[in-house]
């Protein structure tokens, strides 16, 4: 296929929005432009996605975003009709099997909310797609257009960009926290509780750094969106500065702070943490020395050493080095036999090396970390890098 270039600068243009549930890691270039990203489905499969802003011409002056109004920037567009054409080229080629579809704001949020809902239109029912399509929603927009996107989507998000109202007033003075954002995120989860619609997950993304919010600000609201409106997943990207923005001249936010808040986000969705049990600094910021799981059992030692043997899968999961799976690989094994030694764990010898100061084998403490793996080769090391992808756990 030969790129179409006014669909290689919206793809770009894209990049930075992480809420159609993708990282930044093992993205590929599409043999019709534009990056590829495996996204994570409702359903817990993966597929290959596509994403597009439908417009780059911004009518908002967020004061962090490279397509700010007022930005000297090169601005393009797209029809509902050639951008639902291309990518059915796209499709059809096989090089992506879904679609996410967002849009800077123009001619207001209602306009602009009606020209993606028209090229999901076009796609579902003109031309028959039926493969993932995730649906950015505008904040301002109606309710009558969010129960249609929820028809024809999915997915559906909105961003929230930052965790207060006072902290987004001072990055996006044009937007309302709660008379947009937090409208459009209740109708949300009200109109997919109710069945109807295809769409059954929303995401949003918070950038990290752009305002002076702490990481307390950013984790609590993520526990509220997660236990009160059914978030599936909250996206965190960190603040890089742009050339021609109010905040060309900031320091871009550290890549370990979005990393940490990745692994506060895991303890939430993934191991029964509370947002209030996140242990932060007097500043409100989490720890760069030590991860938020091992902070919190710095916290507890009332909480160890704990009996593996017995241990039930919740107090498992508070231990440093024990993820899900691992937990219930634990379960499984000393079903048939007691668990003596940190290699009777059935993990990797560096998980297994964290775990062990934290657990009791049959009432005896572990031997010397040293000598846990003696004469066991950890496959990983050498190669394990000091920082894992951001949307990895912390275990």
């Amino acid at each position: 296929m030969k790129p179409d270039p006014l669909v290689l600068a919206l793809a770009d243009a894209a990049r930075h929005d992480l809420s159609c549930a993708c990282g930044p890691t093992g993205r590929t270039r599409g043999g019709a432009g534009g990056w590829i990203y495996p996204a994570s489905l409702p359903d817990g499969r993966t597929t290959p996605i596509m994403k597009v802003a439908l417009s780059t011409a911004c009518e908002r002056n967020c004061t962090y975003c490279a397509l700010r109004a007022g930005r000297d920037s090169r601005r393009t567009s797209l029809s509902p009709d050639r951008l639902a054409s291309t990518f059915e080229e796209i499709h059809r080629a096989g090089i992506a099997h879904g679609l996410f579809l967002t849009s800077a704001i123009r001619g207001g949020p209602i306009a602009t909310m009606d020209r993606l809902i028209a090229t999901a239109e076009i796609l579902r029912r003109r031309r028959g797609f039926r493969g993932y399509l995730h649906l950015k929603v505008m904040p301002g927009c109606e309710r009558a257009q969010v129960e249609r996107a929820a028809r024809l989507a999915t997915r559906l998000s909105v961003n929230l960009e930052a965790p207060t109202a006072e902290h987004l007033a001072a990055i996006c003075p044009r937007k309302g926290f709660e008379s947009e954002i937090m409208t459009s995120v209740r109708w949300i989860k009200e109109i997919m509780d109710s069945g109807s619609g295809s769409a059954r997950s929303q995401t949003t993304q918070m950038v990290v750094g752009a305002s002076t919010e702490t990481d307390r600000d950013i984790v609590s609201r993520a526990g509220d969106l997660y236990g009160t409106w059914g978030m599936s997943r909250v996206y965190y990207s960190k603040f890089q500065p742009e050339p021609g923005t109010p905040l060309e001249g900031r320091d871009p936010a550290p890549f370990l702070r979005e990393h940490r808040l990745y692994q506060a986000d895991f303890l939430i969705r993934k191991y029964g943490f509370r947002a209030g049990e996140i242990p932060f600094d007097p500043g409100g910021n989490l720890s760069t020395e030590r991860d938020p799981k091992e902070a919190w059992a710095d916290l507890h030692p009332e909480a160890f050493p704990l009996e593996v043997n017995r241990a039930d899968r919740e107090a498992l999961l508070r231990v440093p080095g024990i993820g899900p799976d691992g937990a219930d690989r634990i379960i499984a094994r000393r079903i048939s036999r007691k668990l003596r030694l940190p290699a009777d764990l059935g993990m990797a010898a560096h998980l297994a090396s964290r775990a062990a100061p934290y657990l009791l084998f049959d009432g005896k403490a572990a031997p010397r970390q040293m000598d846990l793996f003696a004469g066991r080769p950890d496959p990983l090391r050498g190669r394990r890098s000091p920082l894992q992808p951001v949307s990895t756990a912390c275990e």
